[in-house]
């Protein structure tokens, strides 16, 4: 087992934080000799296109004590060398709008062709918790969206430089992500439960009042004076994972200013945390037997001969480092938490499968370090071991004011058949992400709507039928629930389907959002 630390982690971090943009960047560099898949630019040094009047009515705000915040100027200077940047000043409390305020951070990549620029388009990660500034400016964008909009990011309010939470210190914080993601017996099962009760009110007392203020309605409010602020009549919103349940609150609130969105990889706002938690582990199961099934079918396979055999021996791994975590370079080791995580990392996408051969294959010969770089890029912990970004700690005010409901820590055990149904390798790992929100003392004082989105324009959604993170049936679940969704299905593996080398769904997506051609309802690709 692993020795004395001070936090250890249970399940929720890894199951909560469906990011798409913050995991490719962080991911990348490990990447770079294996080619990864989506579409990209080469963007030249940033210019601000002419401000225009807003049209009438665009900085409306729903009520006169919010006026101020939507007729804000927002004030754009040249950042990172190449972009603008900008803050947006949000009440903490909309219940209070003449109390405190936070500043959200804004990037913005200006529309390659002025002349043809089609308006500004507000893009999220996912998460909750992965900074839309880096978003914006990673350039995973096909051109058609690059040429025609200014790609704005946001950071959420308690994330990036938002106003961000904070919850631990960054040594207990890396002692939480290394800790032992499935307890054995009693004894570590209590140390898990006050690791979890650690961190949840390691939010409260280090962040006061903010982590009370950082729910997905609230950061749906933010985005409505953001559209006022860039002077657009609607919202043009391109979200991906939780990005689609913010993007769908969005549309719950104000549907008469959704103007097109997409929302990719989409979360099915009905489930509970358990029923959300089941359904990704068997998500994350799915893509490990998609691994496996072509480590096998490429002949050779080190894993093994066939699917069997090769996901036994993943599971007797993950067993065998619990007991012995194995050097990782420097003073570190690889234990059963970092395992975990440098294993389904790679699942998000599948041209960094080969990561996943070169991390298992130095494991098994006793060399733990890729895996743990693995693990690092999904955590955004440089190498210093400084993190660079707070997206683990943002993930679970956010989670537990939209949905605070726990498990009791006795109790959970009582799950552990639903979950080895549905993920036999993956159960003794995901089944302790019912406990997350453990703890956590803050309620919100306006919970996530029933989402119907009744009178908005058409919004569509885009579902991936073998993804890890958000399975094909919440895709399938929110376009029946939204009253104009419209759903493409791409037939393929990892998380999300735009910029995935699918040129029937970034064709159908990029219309939509360049030309307002709205897809087929059902248009398989």
């Amino acid at each position: 087992m692993m020795g004395p630390r001070a936090v250890r982690v249970v399940v929720l971090v890894l199951v909560g934080l469906l990011v798409l943009g913050a995991l490719g960047a962080a991911i990348s560099t490990l990447a770079s000799d294996d080619g990864g898949g989506g579409a990209g630019r080469s963007d030249g040094p940033a210019r601000a296109n002419p401000p225009t009047p807003p049209p009438a009515g665009a900085t409306d705000a729903p009520e006169p004590a919010l006026a101020p915040y939507y007729s804000q100027q927002l004030s754009w200077g040249v950042c990172r060398e190449q972009y603008e940047c900008a803050t947006l000043t949000v009440p903490l409390d909309y219940d209070r709008p003449a109390g405190e305020t936070i500043d959200l951070a804004l990037l913005r990549v200006p529309a390659g062709d002025p002349d043809g620029r089609v308006g500004s388009l507000v893009v999220n990660p996912g998460g909750p918790g992965a900074p839309g500034t880096d978003y914006a400016a990673s350039g995973q964008f096909g051109d058609r969206l690059a040429e025609g909009f200014d790609i704005v990011g946001f950071d959420p309010r308690g994330t990036g430089q938002s106003a961000p939470v904070d919850c631990l210190s960054d040594d207990d914080l890396e002692a939480y992500l290394a800790a032992d993601p499935s307890p054995d017996d009693q004894d570590e099962i209590e140390a898990t439960a006050a690791d979890v009760t650690a961190m949840t009110r390691g939010c409260s007392e280090l962040s006061g009042e903010l982590a009370a203020h950082v729910s997905t309605v609230e950061a749906a409010r933010d985005m409505d004076v953001l559209r006022a602020a860039l002077g657009e009549p609607e919202l043009l919103y391109l979200g991906a994972s939780y990005g689609t349940f913010l993007g769908a609150t969005y549309a719950e609130l104000f549907p008469d200013r959704a103007g097109r969105l997409v929302l990719d990889g989409a979360v099915d706002p009905t489930l509970s945390a358990l029923e959300q938690s089941l359904a990704q582990a068997g998500g994350f199961e799915t893509a490990l037997r998609s691994y496996v099934t072509d480590c096998v079918d490429g002949g050779d396979c080190f894993l093994g001969r066939s699917l069997d055999e090769g996901l036994a021996r993943i599971a007797s791994f993950l067993r065998t480092v619990d007991e012995e975590p194995l050097p990782a370079g420097g003073d570190r080791e690889l234990t059963e938490g970092l395992a975990f995580t440098g294993i389904i990392t790679p699942l998000y996408v599948r041209d960094y499968w080969t990561l996943l051969d070169r991390g298992l294959e130095s494991a098994f010969d006793g060399d733990g370090s890729v895996l743990a770089l693995l693990a690092d890029a999904y955590a955004s912990r440089g190498p210093d071991g400084s993190f660079l970004n707070n997206s683990v700690e943002a993930i679970v005010p956010i989670n537990c004011l939209d949905d605070p409901a726990t498990t009791p820590v006795d109790r959970v055990l009582d799950q552990l058949p639903a979950f080895e149904k549905a993920a036999p390798t993956l159960a003794p790992q995901f089944v302790w992400s019912q406990v997350g929100c453990l703890g956590f003392e803050p309620r919100t004082a306006e919970p996530p709507p029933t989402i119907r989105a009744e009178g908005a324009a058409p919004i569509v959604v885009v579902g991936t039928t073998r993804d890890p993170a958000t399975p094909y049936e919440w895709s399938v679940a929110l376009a029946e629930q939204l009253e104009s969704g419209v759903l493409v299905s791409r037939d393929g593996d990892g998380h999300t389907g735009y910029g995935s080398d699918n040129a029937c769904v970034d064709d159908a997506v990029e219309d939509f959002l360049v030309d307002d051609t709205v897809p087929e309802d059902g248009l398989s690709c």
